[in-house]
């Protein structure tokens, strides 16, 4: 049987990859530099490999050393998950979870969701990650991350999802545009003809949050003179209010309270138009799928009880 690596000498080498120092590794780790030191060692030696490379003032890491480094946060991350199970068992739903949310979904939804997630799960402690759905799928693969909140389609090799709602496009332009300017303007839809010649103001390519509202119109890409203008919806949001394009919205962007404080008129889209499905995203296989499908399974309960589309105010109103 082949001599398999000490975790705790993958876990030093973990630590030293994000640290990029022996010091503030062996801090993190609570050990001294030199037992760190003798532990790298010991893992080059039993690998027959050099991981880092050493200098008086700086650490690399080797190409193979990084391709190491990441099997390694799997394999960590799967250990503590295999040292959790006995406690899951007679406490499910406890411990920790790394969640990863992507922010056109994080600040809309968690506020409310997080407090209910207390409530029913008070064993459950969560840490979050915001950012684009490229980085957190690579931080999930790699382990640093236990379960995305993630808005789909969009495509996930070697994970498993579950999808939990779905969260409908608004078209949102400024109050003084043409396309707000009719009387009943509130009631009407904008259909495929309404975007001929419009200036469409979107996130940038980085953002998967346009590549799910652009289907919503058979030939939006080709009507709309599509503008990637913005990183932010918050930025999105004024530069519609100051008459520049307008835009697509979802459901949650828009009842979280987006627009509070800008100049526009919200109008719904033709009838058949897609809306993006949030869902629960994780590695294929994970130790802890049953917990994540619990939580996964709350979750569908309370955005059905809890979370309203979007309507039109009533005239008067």
């Amino acid at each position: 049987m082949p001599h398999l690596p000490n975790l705790r000498h993958l876990r030093y080498l973990v630590a030293l990859a994000d640290h990029g120092h022996f010091g503030r590794a062996a801090a993190a780790c609570f050990v001294t530099q030199s037992t760190l030191s003798a532990g790298i060692r010991e893992l080059e030696s039993a690998m027959a490999v050099q991981v880092a490379e050493r200098t008086r003032h700086s650490v690399l890491m080797t190409p193979v050393g990084l391709r190491i480094v990441a099997r390694a946060r799997l394999l960590l991350r799967e250990a503590e998950a295999l040292m959790a199970l006995g406690a899951e068992q007679a406490r499910p739903m406890s411990g920790r979870l790394e969640l990863g949310v992507l922010p056109t979904i994080g600040p809309y939804l968690l506020p409310r969701l997080i407090r209910a997630l207390g409530a029913r799960f008070p064993l459950l402690k969560l840490g979050l990650r915001e950012d684009r759905t490229g980085n957190l799928l690579k931080l999930l693969a790699e382990g640093r991350l236990d379960l995305l909140l993630m808005a789909f389609p969009y495509d996930t090799p070697g994970m498993e999802r579950m999808l939990l709602f779905d969260d409908a496009y608004r078209y949102v332009t400024a109050a003084d545009s043409p396309q707000a300017a009719p009387p009943q303007a509130s009631a009407r839809s904008v259909s495929e003809a309404d975007f001929e010649g419009e200036s469409l103001l979107l996130l940038e390519h980085e953002h998967c949050l346009h590549s799910h509202a652009l289907p919503t119109l058979q030939r939006i890409g080709e009507l709309a003179q599509a503008s990637y203008a913005a990183t932010s919806l918050p930025t999105l949001v004024a530069m519609v209010a100051e008459g520049l394009g307008s835009t697509l919205l979802p459901d949650l962007a828009i009842n979280g309270g987006i627009l509070h404080g800008h100049e526009v008129t919200v109008l719904p889209l033709a009838e058949g138009a897609s809306a993006r499905s949030v869902g629960l995203c994780w590695r294929r296989g994970a130790a802890r799928v049953e917990d994540f499908r619990t939580l996964g399974e709350f979750i569908a309960g309370w955005a059905q009880a809890e979370l309203q589309p979007w309507r039109p105010a009533l005239p008067g109103g």
